[in-house]
């Protein structure tokens, strides 16, 4: 699965050239890719919660969407193949528009606390629920508040990871309260034995 072959477009490496960065990215077309994911890639893929979406309209104009749910909602269906079912927004379609005249997309996934970035290029199916429901009851997300309208499979033509550089790191709610959950532990301990002295203190 080459990324780089798909992404170093012409106008791209003359700019590589003429910036000095041609050598290394050739040397990087050429060598090793894996077929599919790794197990770094499906276990990456399988525990975020959002991603950004890419797609091109009959404008030309690219058109970005980001698309979140319950932690795991994307699907690693194959080791070539993502499913996630697509849940009801504000019903502008503008990204499934699109790709339905243009099935060519490209997400980003993103791990702000690691800063680290997934990129991938797909090819995009619009799936109907009244098409494939077994396939729905294996990406319908239990318990997750939502209306399902489609299923959305991306069929993985090439993947990179991103450098770490100025990816700030953001952290959710459910990680905050994580990472304090040892230290507002030890506090509540101590504030237990301070009342428990001031009990005896008291008689």
């Amino acid at each position: 699965m080459n990324y780089e072959q798909i992404a170093f477009t012409d106008a791209v490496k003359k700019l590589q050239e003429l910036h000095g960065s041609r050598t290394v990215y050739a040397r990087m077309e050429r060598g090793y890719h894996e077929d599919g994911f790794t197990e770094a890639e499906v276990a990456f893929i399988s525990s975020r919660d959002s991603f950004y979406i890419a797609s091109v309209s009959q404008t030309g104009y690219p058109y970005i969407q980001h698309r979140g749910g319950p932690k795991g909602f994307i699907h690693v269906l194959d080791y070539t193949t993502l499913g996630v079912v697509d849940f009801s927004g504000n019903r502008q379609y503008i990204s499934v528009g699109n790709a339905a005249d243009n099935a060519k997309v490209s997400l980003i996934l993103m791990d702000y606390p690691q800063r680290a970035r997934l990129k991938l290029f797909a090819d995009i199916k619009i799936v109907e629920i009244s098409e494939n429901p077994e396939l729905f009851q294996q990406l319908d997300p239990a318990g997750y508040k939502h209306k399902a309208e489609r299923m959305l499979l991306f069929s993985v033509k090439g993947y990179n990871w991103n450098c770490p550089q100025h990816i700030t790191p953001r952290y959710t709610l459910e990680e905050i309260e994580a990472a304090f959950a040892e230290r507002n532990g030890y506090v509540q301990s101590l504030e237990e034995e301070v009342k428990r002295l001031k009990t005896l203190h008291d008689r």
